[in-house]
């Protein structure tokens, strides 16, 4: 399992690295606001690199806190004229502290979600579907599931006049992994809304939905956001920054509050 793992992180930093010099050879022309709007958009032709930062406090009976940073490369890939293919990597980094019991902690990789989308060259709506995988990449029994999975992936959303709205979906199956541990059959969405501006700030809202179907439990939160592309250095960047405020979720699992930080590197291209 160990050398899958090295086999996998190998696999993507390549994809990233390769990827990133490629595009860097092409001339940046993009304004500040079309980077933003590609960025909003979850199927544009554009390598980034965001590190989500999200922060959680007062989870379950032991008032257990959470800190993870996703890291979350998206490599697109032009298949022809007519035809993209956008994969897009969740890596979690895990940090708890109460969550499986009083005084516990547990520091480690979380499973792996990649997602690869085909998006088609369309005017108007935007359309993006594909296969979605859950990697067993975690360190701790506590951070994972010790599963693999797949399943479909989906995205709609319309973007025009600096504004994107939509949603993106996937339904995970585990197929494989350990007995001993429990299936994972779980839904996720995140519908959204953003508007870009000539200076490349933007604002936005979205609402994540998490349903577990084998534990039978529903975790909503709404997240209004604030972010900026700017350069630092020579190096493009978006740096945002959101609440994430729970709607609907049993106590064991739905935090209090929390706080959710973005910065992603950007490679834009020509």
């Amino acid at each position: 399992m160990k050398r899958f793992k090295w086999l996998f992180f190998s696999f993507v930093f390549s994809l990233v690295y390769n990827g990133a010099n490629a595009q860097e050879a092409d001339k940046p022309g993009a304004s500040a606001q079309e980077i933003a709007d590609k960025l909003a958009n979850p199927v544009a032709s554009l390598i980034s690199v965001p590190l989500q930062n999200n922060l959680n406090y007062g989870i379950g009976p032991f008032n257990g806190s959470k800190y993870t940073i996703n890291i979350q490369p998206v490599v697109p890939f032009k298949l022809n004229e007519n035809l993209n293919l956008i994969t897009r990597f969740i890596l979690p980094v895990v940090d708890q502290r109460d969550i499986t019991g009083e005084n516990t902690h547990q520091f480690g990789l979380s499973d792996a979600t990649v997602t690869a989308f085909f998006a088609p060259k369309t005017k108007g709506i935007i359309l993006g579907f594909g296969p979605a995988f859950l990697v067993p990449t975690a360190t701790d029994k506590f951070l994972g599931t010790e599963k693999f999975g797949v399943g479909p992936s989906a995205l709609v959303m319309h973007q025009g006049k600096g504004l994107s709205v939509g949603f993106i979906a996937n339904q995970i199956w585990s197929v494989a992994g350990n007995q001993d541990r429990a299936d994972f059959n779980q839904f996720y969405t995140q519908i959204f809304l953003s508007h870009s501006y000539k200076s490349g700030a933007s604002l936005g809202v979205n609402a994540e939905i998490t349903q577990n179907w084998e534990a039978n439990t529903t975790l909503i939160t709404l997240n209004p956001s604030i972010g900026a592309v700017t350069k630092v250095g020579k190096q493009m960047v978006q740096f945002a920054v959101m609440p994430l405020i729970p709607i609907v979720g049993p106590s064991s699992i739905k935090p209090d509050w929390g706080l959710r930080a973005v910065v992603a590197f950007v490679f834009p291209g020509s």
